[in-house]
């Protein structure tokens, strides 16, 4: 190694203090394998301060050649153990008996001042054994959607993994066509998923089963570690978190676009963001995943597809607990779903009570909106200023509709509800605003920040992340990202590839 690799290895060392605890399991639980550098030119693209003060690192202790040394692959600080995870999983319902990470690898975690831990995965660094012929590379498309997704999740206070940096590079990688190559470091208090639970009971390797549910009680979920019946309370709780996580999507407008159980994390994150797409003009059918040709993973999908993956996840640990046992777990799915949305939605609507009256104003306003095809997003910011004046007419929120008598008749309901609860519009705005995001990550942004990037220009990168970070808030020089999308914005595509 370079002089000037060793330097910055000791560098590193003195504010990423790596461990891996992942590497303690035995090895059939990955493959040992370091980063393949990138040998073209490469480069910073961005790299998020709020992610490195998560892990403890002051923004500017490290100057950025340190950090592409690590994400590129040129540099291994001392304690990390790099691995690639084994897991299997559900594609589109069909069983794939092996995947794991055949583009990613995990260095190892750290730890910040706080005590908590968190892995540190290179998206994009090299082959691995699980790379299925392909080259274990990712490009700067792909990188920069996931960047900025992942930031938005989090500042819409969605749990997510996040997003370190982008390391980009001159060197060709292929997809559809010729691109650029680039590193994403991602960082997660874990990366484990159902289907890492998946490939060893279909193995019939349940010995494995039961390490690895020991392992994610013991790392992640101390306090089952007492329970008389550890592996049900992991399951409950796993279902618990996959519940609220997909409601928040729904109350949002995010689709995923591609649920399968290998992209469905153990703690309840959003991971593995590909063809997401935010709702636009409001279709619950909506599909986001151009390879999606049936709709598997259409928006009004998700919540059955997640009780389906659950169900798969339930299935590995038979060999742990009872048949009865694990259909009681699932059965608090849809409960909690359709409790939790219905608290998000009539936080979005500002509404105190949760009743027939008040369920049935969100079931008819989602049907104007469907009916006339308001904008999603647009639509609730908007209604965070509705005045329930009988005599107010709400031209702004009413020009959302092709229909102004679907709004007007609407309206009339909503203003009822409003009077019944003795709402007050004042407090009633203020609390509407902290849940109805003015920005959400369209796809044509996103496009927008990679062809800029692809010219290495990087600053609409850096623009988006900070509004993306506050979409709650005002950014007055950004307002025209909370308009109307432009035309041209119905012709991107999205599919696995992204």
């Amino acid at each position: 190694m370079p002089d000037t690799a060793r330097q910055t290895a000791t560098t590193l060392q003195d504010v990423l203090r790596f461990d891996n605890r992942f590497a303690r399991l035995p090895e059939r639980f990955y493959s040992r394998v370091n980063p393949t550098p990138f040998e073209a030119s490469h480069h910073l693209v961005s790299f998020n301060p709020d992610v490195a003060r998560l892990l403890g690192i002051a923004p500017d202790s490290v100057a950025p050649d340190e950090w592409i040394d690590l994400i590129s692959g040129h540099c291994l600080p001392a304690g990390c153990e790099p691995l690639a995870m084994l897991y299997a999983g559900h594609q589109f319902g069909h069983f794939v008996p092996q995947l794991g990470d055949g583009r990613a690898i995990l260095l190892g975690e750290v730890s910040n001042p706080q005590g908590e831990k968190y892995d540190i995965q290179l998206k994009g660094s090299g082959l691995t054994p699980y790379s299925r012929n392909a080259d274990g590379r990712a490009v700067l498309r792909s990188t920069i959607r996931e960047y900025l997704c992942s930031e938005a999740m989090h500042g819409l206070g969605i749990p997510t993994t996040r997003a370190l940096a982008i390391v980009g590079s001159d060197a060709e990688v292929y997809r559809e066509q010729i691109e650029t190559g680039a590193i994403l470091a991602r960082v997660a208090p874990s990366h484990v998923r159902f289907g890492s639970f998946e490939v060893f009971y279909h193995r019939k390797q349940h010995d494995a089963v039961q390490q690895l549910a020991d392992h994610v009680i013991a790392e992640h979920y101390p306090g089952l570690a007492t329970h008389d019946k550890p592996y049900v309370a992991l399951l409950e709780e796993v279902v618990r978190r996959t519940a609220r996580l997909i409601a928040q999507w729904q109350a949002v407008g995010f689709a995923h676009g591609v649920l399968n159980t290998d992209n469905m994390s153990i703690l309840g994150l959003t991971l593995d963001y590909g063809p997401f797409g935010f709702v636009e003009q409001y279709q619950p059918g909506y599909i986001c995943n151009h390879s999606d040709f049936h709709g598997r993973y259409a928006f009004d999908q998700q919540p059955g597809i997640g009780l389906w993956n659950l169900n798969r996840l339930a299935q590995t640990l038979i060999p742990l607990i009872s048949v009865d046992e694990a259909k009681a777990a699932l059965e608090q799915y849809e409960p909690l779903f359709v409790d939790h949305y219905l608290e998000l939605m009539h936080a979005k609507l500002g509404l105190n009570n949760n009743d027939d009256t008040t369920q049935e104003l969100i079931s008819d306003l989602l049907s104007a909106m469907q009916a006339n095809q308001v904008d999603y997003t647009r639509l609730f910011r908007a209604l965070c200023d509705f005045d329930s004046h009988p005599e107010a007419r709400n031209e702004a929120i009413r020009n959302l509709f092709v229909e102004r008598e679907a709004f007007d008749s609407w309206a009339q309901q909503y203003r009822r509800q409003l009077e019944r609860e003795q709402s007050d519009d004042a407090s009633r705005r203020e609390a509407m605003r902290k849940v109805n995001p003015k920005y959400v990550l369209r796809n044509y942004m996103a496009q927008i920040a990679i062809d800029k990037a692809q010219q290495n220009d990087f600053s609409e990168v850096e623009k988006l992340l900070e509004i993306l970070r506050y979409p709650f808030a005002e950014h007055p020089d950004m307002d025209h990202y909370a308009g109307e999308p432009p035309q041209w914005a119905n012709q991107i595509e999205v599919s696995c590839s992204s």
